[in-house]
């Protein structure tokens, strides 16, 4: 099946609804506990997916309804990390403070991570489905490392088990693997030395499509602040996107809209799909299918139309879902708008 021109798909996370967890936070208290919390997360799952469908997305996702937190999601699964001790550490370059569970022991899965939300998933759409991981880089950046004592090595170990479960998701019938990593945009050098080799590792083996999601974060205060620090120009994807260039991972996702990065820097992901970001995830003012339309305008200066893959700039999880919904209906209309434009 051929993909559609200008293929849209979000990052990954959408808001969780007031009766599964705490609204408009990043970190937010589930609102009940066992059989009930995973029938609501279920719930939540298939509300989303038809909105997703509904707004005409492309490529679906689980919205992450599942997950407090897109990294602690998948560390919950893992044996060797202590979760009953937290302790409190700078995170992305001491950009903020975040409890952390500590690493203690070897790690090793426990079993499935995200087995049945893969299948709820798979089971009711039709259309292509989309499965988001942490970037190994991103999981070492986001734990206190009382075992390993060498961030390359403790990366590694990440990488295996992320690689694990990822086979086990195209196994359940995932199209699109995308692993997450804002540590890219922080520890840039490091990023395409080792932290492109570890993605390559997490990555390895599999059959259906990968992705990389590196963007400048969720808009919740913190990284508003960052961004404001940056100047001007923000080139800190000048010095990764050359590495993932030359790496097996076939899609980049990266933020464009309502951003300072210069859209010339995409012309570094020669050969690579591009999930251009055309949803501003730091305003809660709604796009409009003209302004999606003429960002990809913008991005096919620099990249071929047939790559380009409208998204947004990150993940929606702390925002209103009433806008949320209709920046997906904006950036579906506005996918379309550009098809009849450029096509």
């Amino acid at each position: 099946m051929t993909r559609p021109l200008f293929s849209s798909t979000i990052a990954g996370s959408l808001p969780k609804p007031a009766w599964l967890a705490e609204p408009r936070k990043l970190w937010p208290a589930w609102q009940l506990d066992g059989a009930e919390l995973a029938q609501a997360k279920a719930d939540a799952t298939l509300l989303w997916i038809k909105a997703q469908e509904d707004a005409g997305l492309d490529v679906i996702g689980d919205g992450e309804q599942s997950r407090q937190h897109f990294v602690h999601g998948f560390l919950e699964q893992v044996e060797g990390i202590d979760f009953e001790h937290k302790v409190k550490m700078g995170i992305r370059d001491n950009r903020y403070d975040a409890m952390v569970p500590q690493v203690v022991s070897e790690l090793r899965l426990k079993g499935r991570v995200h087995a049945a939300e893969a299948r709820l998933l798979r089971a009711h759409t039709q259309r292509k489905i989309k499965f988001t991981l942490p970037g190994p880089m991103t999981i070492v950046d986001t734990v206190a490392d009382r075992h390993y004592g060498d961030r390359v090595k403790l990366a590694m170990a990440f990488a295996e088990l992320l690689n694990q479960e990822a086979r086990a998701l195209e196994a359940d019938g995932v199209d699109i693997i995308q692993f997450d990593e804002p540590a890219f945009n922080v520890y840039m050098k490091e990023a395409a030395d080792w932290g492109v080799r570890a993605l390559e590792r997490a990555a390895e083996g599999l059959g259906c499509t990968t992705a990389v999601h590196i963007c400048y974060g969720y808009g919740i205060q913190a990284n508003v602040d960052w961004k404001a620090s940056l100047g001007e120009e923000w080139r800190q994807y000048e010095q990764v996107f050359p590495a993932l260039a030359k790496s097996s991972i076939q899609q980049v996702s990266l933020e464009c809209f309502h951003s300072h990065v210069p859209p010339e820097l995409m012309r570094l992901l020669d050969g690579k799909d591009v999930m251009v970001g055309v949803i501003d995830v730091a305003s809660e003012v709604v796009e409009t299918p003209e302004q999606v339309a003429d960002t990809i305008g913008e991005a096919l200066r620099y990249v071929p139309k047939q790559r380009l893959l409208p998204c947004t700039n990150c993940g929606l999880a702390p925002m209103d879902r009433a806008v949320a919904l209709a920046k997906l209906q904006a950036l579906a209309e506005g996918a379309a708008l550009a098809r009849q434009r450029y096509s």
